[in-house]
C-alpha cells in the first residue's frame, strides 16, 4: 500500500511540468490571440528559458515580435526555427516576408541556380538527407542484386539503369546531408541589428574615411570568420557579407543566429 502511494505521488509529480508546460505555452497563443503581443513574447522566452528551445517555439516568437513592428528580432528568430528545422515552411515564408518588407538584399550571394538549390537542400534536415541516404543506398544494392542474379532481361536492364540513377541519388543526397549539417553547426552566422554599421577595415574605430569599409542595414546576415579583442576590451568580428566583402564590426553590433 506505501508502495502504492509513493507510485502516485511519483506520477503526479512527474506529471507538473509537462502540464505547467502546456499551461505557459496556452496562455502565450492565448495573449496572441488577444493582440497582446508583449506578454506573449514574455511567455514564449520563459518556456524557452525553463523546457529549451524549439523551432516551433522560434516560430512563435518571430511572429510576435513582427506584430510588435520588431523586423529584426522577427528575423532573428526565424533564422533560428530554420536552423533547428529547415524544413519549418512557415518561418521560411515568414522570413522572406519580412526580409522583402525591410528590402534586404539576398542573403545568399551567389547565382540564382545556386540560391536555387541551396533553398530546395535547405528545406529538409540533415538528419531527414541522411535518411533519404540511406534509403537510396539499400535500393541501390537491390538494383545490383537484381542485375546480377535474376535471369529476366528486362529486371537486369531495370536493375542496371534504376541503381545508376539510386548511385547518384545517394551521392546527392548524401552531399545535402552534409550541406544542411555545416550550415546548421557552423555557429557563425549572425544578423546586424542596429538601424545601420559601419565596418572598418581594421578591429578598431575607424579614424578617418580610409579605414571605413562600407556600411550594413539592419537585419543583414553576415557569416562571422574570426575575432579578436582589443586592447579597450572590445570584442571585433571580421565577418563576410553575402557578396564575398570582408570588413570587421563590434561584437555589440550583431547577435549570433
Amino acid at each position: 500500500m506505501k508502495q502504492t502511494i509513493i507510485l502516485i505521488i511519483a506520477a503526479v509529480l512527474l506529471t507538473l511540468p509537462l502540464a505547467a508546460q502546456n499551461s505557459n505555452i496556452e496562455r502565450a497563443n492565448k495573449a496572441y490571440k488577444q493582440e497582446l503581443y508583449n506578454e506573449a513574447l514574455k511567455l514564449y522566452k520563459q518556456e524557452a528559458q525553463r523546457s529549451g528551445v524549439s523551432s516551433d517555439l522560434y516560430y512563435n516568437m518571430g511572429n510576435a515580435a513582427y506584430r510588435l513592428k520588431d523586423n529584426v528580432h522577427a528575423i532573428l528568430y526565424y533564422e533560428r526555427a530554420l536552423m533547428l528545422d529547415p524544413g519549418n515552411s512557415d518561418a521560411r515564408f515568414n522570413l522572406e516576408f519580412v526580409r522583402s518588407k525591410m528590402q534586404l538584399p539576398d542573403d545568399a550571394g551567389d547565382s540564382w541556380f545556386t540560391n536555387w538549390v541551396d533553398g530546395i537542400v535547405s528545406r529538409l534536415s540533415s538528419n531527414t538527407w541522411a535518411i533519404i541516404a540511406i534509403l537510396t543506398f539499400l535500393l541501390l544494392l537491390a538494383a545490383v542484386a537484381a542485375y546480377l542474379f535474376l535471369d529476366n532481361v528486362m529486371l537486369r536492364k531495370i536493375g542496371f539503369f534504376g541503381g545508376a540513377v539510386l548511385l547518384v541519388a545517394t551521392i546527392l543526397a548524401n552531399l545535402a546531408a552534409f550541406h544542411v549539417y555545416r550550415k546548421a553547426t557552423s555557429g557563425s552566422n549572425a544578423i546586424v541589428m542596429p538601424q545601420t554599421v559601419t565596418l572598418s577595415t581594421a578591429p578598431r574605430t575607424p579614424k578617418d574615411k580610409d579605414e571605413q569599409a562600407f556600411e550594413l542595414q539592419q537585419g543583414v546576415k553576415v557569416q562571422i570568420v574570426d575575432s579578436i579583442t582589443d586592447d579597450n576590451h572590445t570584442r571585433w568580428y571580421n565577418v563576410i557579407t553575402a557578396g564575398g566583402h570582408k570588413a570587421w564590426l563590434p561584437s555589440t553590433t550583431v547577435t549570433i543566429i
